[in-house]
Formats: C-alpha cells, structure tokens, sequence
C-alpha cells in the first residue's frame, strides 16, 4: 500500500498527515444532498461563509456536517458556541462571534420595521420579510455579516486556517436552524423573537409617534382593541370559556375584519417551536376561508326557485 500523501501547510513550512475524523453520532444535516438551505435568508448566510473559505475546505465542512460530526450548537445573542469532533478523542471547541447591534442601532431598524406594514405584518406572522435588508440599510447597519471583520472566529484544531472545515460545518448548520426559525438571526444581532414581536405589537409607540395608524402593528392593535373592549387579552383568558352578559342589546354587522386573524397576530406565534410558523399560517388561511364562506351566505345571490312540474 502507497504511503499517505502528506499536505503541506504554508503558515509555518512544514508537512502534516492527513487524518480522518472519529466518527461521531451528532447533529446530522438534514440536506444530505445539494443546498443546504432552503430560504433566501439561510442562503444569504452561507453565502457570508462562502465569500471567506476555500472550496477545499467548505467541502469538507460539508461533509462533517452531514455525518453528524458536529456534537452541539448553541445560540445566544452575539455568539454561537459548539462542538465539532475531528480525528482527536477530545472534540473540538467552536466559538462564532458577531457583533450585536447597538441599543440606538435597533431603535432605527425597529422604527424602519414599523413603517412599513409589509415587514410589521410578516415578521408577526413568523416569517422573514423578502426586503427586510432594506430596514437595516436604512438604518446604516447590515443584518447579515459583509466581510471578515463582521466575524470573529475560533476553533481549537491545530488548523491555521480561519475558518476551518470544523467551523465550515457549524456554518452550515446553523443555516439549517435559520431555516427553521428566522428570528435566530436577529437573535445573534442582540434581539430575541419576543423583543423584536414585542416592539412590532406596540406599533408607533416609541418608535416613530408620526406614524400612528399608518403601521401594520397599529392596525392590528386597533382592531383588537374593538374586539376586546380595550381591555388586554391576558385579562379576558381566565374568563374565555364562561357565559357573558346578556345579548339583549346584541347587534350584528356582517363584514369582513378591518385586519384578518387580528387576534391571532396580537398573540403572537403559539409556543410550537420550529411548528408555530406553519400552525400560524394554517389558521390564517382556515379564517381567512370562513370569512369568504360566511359572506357568501350572507350576501350571495338566492337560488331561484325551481319551476313547479307541469
């Protein structure tokens, strides 16, 4: 058997074996084939990775990631942490830093946010707005990494080269979670999904006072109001299921909502997970269906009558 061709490493002009990685049973790609990611926003932040790595490593990052060599992820705001086993028993520390938006930062994206009812009404229903960049150019700050310098990167292989196949198959994978949860992103730019839903629900309210009523977020929270007297839903939960006043002065008015699913985009995404965008979208059209069929039946054309048998 031919000896192993050794590798030459330029930062220090000496040679090294190549060696094979332990298996491991970790985090496994669920794209096994192709891309990895599926929307634009996960696509967007592989290409961040692409325009820094050689191909021969992004290769191999690949390839780690889909046989589970990576062991954990974890995120939190302005860094991700992980695990990556490699051909050493003790597997590999991953640290990805990205710099966290400052407190004015966000108060400009969020006021660019709540301007414009597209990207209000979208990221309140759970999914990422296709010009939501726009927002952040706005307010003079990217949302996704341009250039090396927006990343700090480390890995405890004895690869020089940064980033490593290691980190390369971290990167992969969090477009995977990006995939999944959109909000991952704002989350690594120092604001959690609450925070940013919670700035949205509040509308103009700090974040422009000149547009009241002119934001998707305001709408949502006009009507809501209508619906619920003013009061806060979390008051009218514990009393949902119990009989109310009597209707003696009970009206109708047969319309559609100012705002469809209004109530629904008050609340939030119910706590599914990775299921809550679908579950939302799904209730969504369902209401979004009765709506059209009750005013059919309302306000459709009669049937005519048959005529009697002669």
């Amino acid at each position: 058997m031919s000896p192993r061709r050794a590798s030459y490493r330029e930062d220090n002009d000496h040679y090294f074996a190549p060696s094979r990685p332990l298996r491991a049973d970790g985090i496994r790609a669920e794209h096994q084939t192709g891309a990895f990611a599926k929307s634009w926003w996960a696509d967007r932040w592989i290409a961040a990775l692409e325009r820094l790595v050689d191909s021969g490593r992004l290769a191999r990052g690949r390839a780690y990631a889909r046989k589970g060599q990576v062991l954990e992820i974890n995120i939190e705001p302005g860094k991700v942490s992980a695990r990556v086993q490699g051909s050493r028993p003790t597997p590999y520390k991953i640290t990805i830093n990205i710099g966290q938006l400052t407190n004015q930062e966000w108060e400009r994206v969020l006021t660019a946010l709540a301007a414009q009812a597209i990207f209000t009404a979208s990221l309140l229903n759970g999914e990422m707005p296709p010009d939501v960049e726009t927002a952040f150019d706005a307010a003079k700050v990217s949302l996704f990494p341009q250039t090396q310098q927006d990343l700090t990167t480390k890995c405890s292989c004895p690869d020089a080269a940064n980033p490593c196949k290691h980190l390369a198959a971290v990167f992969y994978l969090l477009g995977e979670r990006f995939d999944q949860d959109p909000f991952l992103i704002f989350r690594l730019r120092g604001r959690t999904r609450e925070e940013i839903l919670g700035a949205l629900r509040a509308g103009s309210q700090g974040y422009g006072a000149e547009r009241q009523g002119h934001g998707a977020a305001a709408a949502i929270g006009a009507a809501a109001e209508k619906l619920t007297d003013g009061r806060p839903l979390e008051e009218l939960i514990p009393t949902f299921w119990q009989e109310g006043a009597p209707l003696e002065h009970f009206t109708v008015s047969i319309a559609a909502p100012e705002v469809g699913a209004v109530l629904l985009k008050r609340l939030g995404a119910p706590p599914l997970g990775q299921d809550a965008t679908e579950v939302s979208a799904t209730l969504t059209r369902t209401y979004a269906i009765v709506t059209s069929q009750a005013l059919d039946l309302a306000f459709g054309d009669e049937e005519e009558d048959e005529p009697a048998a002669a």
